[in-house]
């Protein structure tokens, strides 16, 4: 059975070169199922029949029906009936292994109701057999065959069994019972007496059976499934097995409960470090994970969890080293200090010959090491790219793109090395995830753009993928211009021109004529460059280059000659276009202002998921180096309101608050957009009752705790969607750039109209209604956005020092110095800078850099000094720099305030 693994459609090659050599046909080796069909097995079926039966045949036969059942292979019901009947015929033959082989076909093609009267009376009689494997055979059958009725007839042999003699016995019984208690628990939980007893057993598999059957039947009981975990610690488990399955009931009832406050330890967390000093080594890691994966874990939590998996790193057994670097990788995710004490044991597994454990150990270090280590870790990581497959890679560029995020200041070895590993061969994936850590840290770090364009440059001289050509030559066309010598990207560009396929050839024009038009200097030279692609073989090209010499030579000159101001969307332009086709009278022209300037948001599409090693490694990458914001989607919406668009630019856009409970019949989401001197709420409303129709929606917003805020606006929702989210606002102005503050009482108006359940239409008149909501505070952090600084030092120095204010206070007793900054940077929302918002292990100070802008667009930038003592008292000394002395004033009255 060892072969079923394989291509049923390939034989099977011996291993080594040898078997590669096509000359050498006795190195060939075939798999027994080579070739296997369905019908022909069938058709072996009928030795099964015979008078006089070979055990062995049949044995082969029984083989491939099971094979073909664990291949997704389907039988008719006429098909199995046949089988079963057949089957049921090798009871009458004596041979040990024919009826084992017997017991799994039955037990895999489960016939239906009315054909297992025909077989339960000879595993009955094979379920009392003085054999203890037919007895345990004939008992896991049953489990899997019979209905409630028949339970009920052999509930007591089952009960015996489960306390009998014979581990193997019971073990049966246990593990079907398993199977049972979904459809019958009411029946199983009657055996509470015997599976406890059997939780006392002294064979490791039948405890583990019975600890997991006594769970299965608490499983909807919360408390219940407490008491148990708490009679279990407190019991003498044994078994491995049983011990990792309690250990895993123990961090769901962790999960489930409150964490400790202050120095209070949380429920059981004893009992997990406890098996952390476990003989066996799978409970020693079965506990570490379970408190690495504990919610709001501390680093004094993680502290001996972490101290045991570093043990692990140096195992000689590979499947401990990988769960262990494994584990200590999605720590660092959201812990990273306190992993970096095994950083020298991952370095030496980087040479691990099991190229999983070596990825692993690069990326944990990736995202522990500091600035001094880069330089280390890049030379040592050179050697290692070429001897991992591309899905590796791709988690290795992700976790170097993070890393230069974290430190801005050693962009230029780290995109030297994105750039080395791009110019070695690799797949389209590959190839794209590098393009893509480029354009990123372009963006996120201006010092780094030059560079980062040079490399791309480079590397579409030899770009085998017309995507990456084409997503590399747009970003030239925006972000060339505005270097300092824009000219010298103009070569590779017309390179493309020349040399590549029609579609690289277009969107090189598309980047030529963007030069033109932003760069008056250039703009003789580029237009002399286009001219030469109007006799190009490609219709598109030479459209593209008719159209650009037109604008760049016609229309008004500067970047709109070539970029005009086109409002209007190109799904809204395509869904208009494709309604006036359908239409039957086109002799009235198309009207482009009928197609709606911005199309209402789309749910965004679900990514597919990362699978196997790669979602081990890369969860949350990708959400810290660039958190997605729905801001510029939320702006368009107001856009699209002609009240709303005179109210100026949206400042910044605050996370959706549901002022509804989910069971409601109404569903509110509130959402706040705090512009120059407005703020407006945007109130989603979806309508879950179908029996009522609601109009003339608004809600109503009370300003007696918002003194400074005066209500400017009501825009009311017609009708309420049943699908879908309406929108009705509430415009509120206060004092241009100010920081004000306030709690909102929401009441939600309408009009109810019942709907006839016979016509389906809705009354007349209908009657008035309102909805208390939740309330809806808006707080100082609302007033701030985070903004990226690469270099917070150069920043400090540049605003100006008078209006620099610094001043101490005391937070009070935290947990530990981690839980002061993250609180602190709540309360501000700004964006921490350099890697500082990682305390390290058992660190007693620590400086906080934060980066933000305040609505008015002005900078400020925060340092924040925390110190803390043997009691756990956090005392922290703030210091504020902004381009106003007023924004440094209201961060501090923030603080103070909080």
């Amino acid at each position: 059975m060892a072969a079923t693994a394989q291509n049923t459609l390939e034989p099977l090659r011996a291993g080594g070169d040898k078997a590669k050599d096509e000359d050498m046909e006795e190195e060939l080796e075939y798999s027994p199922f080579y070739g296997i069909e369905k019908g022909a097995v069938l058709q072996e079926a009928r030795v099964f029949n015979e008078p006089h039966v070979d055990p062995r045949k049949c044995q082969q036969v029984i083989t491939k029906l099971l094979y073909l059942l664990t291949q997704g292979e389907s039988f008719t019901k006429s098909e199995a009936s046949d089988v079963f009947f057949s089957v049921t015929k090798l009871f009458q033959h004596k041979d040990v292994h024919l009826r084992r082989m017997v017991y799994l076909i039955i037990k895999e093609i489960i016939p239906s109701s009315d054909e297992v009267i025909i077989i339960t009376s000879s595993l009955m009689k094979d379920m009392n057999s003085t054999n203890d494997l037919y007895r345990s055979n004939a008992i896991r059958v049953l489990c899997r065959i019979i209905d409630s009725q028949m339970l009920l007839q052999i509930e007591r042999y089952l009960k015996q069994a489960v306390v009998d003699k014979s581990a193997v016995v019971a073990g049966a019984v246990l593990a079907g019972a398993i199977h049972l208690a979904g459809a019958n628990a009411e029946v199983i939980k009657r055996w509470s007496n015997e599976v406890q007893e059997a939780i006392n057993s002294r064979h490791p598999m039948v405890q583990f059976q019975a600890v997991a059957l006594m769970h299965g039947l608490r499983a909807n009981d919360r408390l219940a499934v407490s008491k148990l975990v708490t009679q279990l610690v407190r019991s003498n488990v044994r078994s491995p097995m049983a011990q990792c399955l309690l250990v895993r009931y123990v961090a769901q009832v962790i999960a489930e409960s409150q964490p400790g406050v202050g120095n209070e330890t949380r429920p059981f967390y004893d009992f997990l470090e406890s098996c952390l000093r476990h003989k066996s080594e799978v409970v020693i890691f079965e506990a570490a994970r379970a408190i690495c994966n504990m919610r709001d874990v501390t680093t004094r939590e993680l502290t001996p969890a972490v101290t045991v998996l570093q043990l692990f790193l140096s195992s000689s057994k590979p499947v401990l080293r990988f769960a262990a670097v494994r584990t200590l990788n999605k720590v660092a995710m959201s812990h990273p200090m306190a992993v970096t004490n095994c950083n020298i044991d991952m370095e030496s597994l980087i040479a691990d010959p099991n190229r999983s454990i070596a990825t692993l150990a690069i990326t944990t270090l990736l995202k522990t090491g500091n600035e001094s280590s880069i330089d280390r870790l890049l030379k040592q990581i050179g050697g290692f790219m070429s001897e991992i497959a591309d899905e590796f890679k791709v988690v290795v560029v992700e976790a170097i793109k993070a890393l230069c995020l974290k430190f801005p200041q050693k962009y230029r070895g780290l995109m030297n090395f994105l750039s080395n590993v791009l110019r070695e061969d690799g797949g389209f994936e590959y190839k794209k995830s590098i393009v893509d850590a480029i354009l990123q840290l372009i963006r996120e770090i201006p010092e780094a753009k030059e560079m980062g364009l040079a490399q791309l440059c480079e590397f579409i001289e030899d770009c085998e993928f017309n995507f990456l050509s084409v997503q590399i030559l747009h970003l030239l066309g925006e972000e060339g211009p505005k270097t300092k010598d824009p000219a010298r990207y103009i070569r590779y560009i017309y390179n493309r021109v020349i040399l590549e396929n029609a579609t690289v050839r277009a969107a090189a024009l598309s980047s030529l004529a963007r030069f033109g038009a932003h760069c008056p200097d250039l703009r003789d030279r580029v237009l002399q460059l286009v001219r030469r692609a109007l006799y190009d073989n490609d219709d598109e090209v030479r459209d593209r280059a008719t159209l650009y010499l037109y604008q760049l030579q016609r229309a008004p000159q500067g970047p709109e000659s070539v970029d005009p101001q086109w409002r209007i969307p190109a799904k809204g332009l395509e869904a208009a276009l494709t309604a006036y086709l359908e239409q039957t009278d086109t002799e009235q022209p198309f009207d482009l202002a009928s197609v709606p300037e911005v199309a209402a948001p789309s749910p965004a599409k679900a990514k597919a998921k990362p699978q196997g090693l790669a979602a081990a490694v890369a969860a949350g990458m990708s959400a810290a180096a660039a958190p997605v914001t729905q801001t510029d989607e939320y702006a368009e919406m107001l856009k699209a309101v002609p009240q709303l668009a005179a109210l100026g630019p949206v400042f910044k856009t605050c996370a959706p608050v549901q002022l509804t409970e989910e069971e409601t019949e109404y569903k509110v989401v509130c959402v706040r957009h705090v512009l120059e001197g407005h703020l407006v709420f945007q109130f989603n409303c979806t309508n879950t009752v179908k029996e009522q129709v609601l109009e003339d929606v608004s809600v109503t917003v009370d300003l007696a705790d918002a003194e400074e805020f005066s209500e400017e606006l009501v825009l009311p929702l017609e009708v309420m969607p049943q699908e879908g989210a309406g929108q009705t606002y509430v415009v509120l102005a206060r004092p241009p750039g100010s920081m004000a503050l306030g709690r909102f009482v929401n009441i939600l108006r309408f009009r109810v109209k019942e709907i006839d359940p016979a016509t389906g239409e809705a009354e007349e008149e209908g009657y008035e209604d309102e909805y208390q909501l939740e309330d809806t505070e808006v707080v100082a952090a609302d007033y701030i956005k985070p903004s990226f600084t690469p270099n917070f030092r150069a920043a400090w120095d540049a605003l100006p020092e008078e209006s620099e204010m610094v001043d101490d206070y005391g937070i009070g007793q935290r947990d530990s110095l981690q839980d002061a900054v993250e609180a602190v940077g709540r309360i501000l929302g700004m964006q921490s800078c350099e890697g500082t918002d990682a305390v390290p292990p058992n660190a007693r100070s620590h400086t906080l850099l934060l980066s933000g802008t305040v609505v008015g667009d002005v900078q400020v930038l925060v340092r924040l000094a925390f110190g803390i003592d043997a009691q756990r008292n956090v005392a922290m000394k703030l210091a504020v720099r902004s381009e106003s002395a007023e924004v440094s004033e209201a961060i501090h009255a923030i603080i103070q305030e909080a």
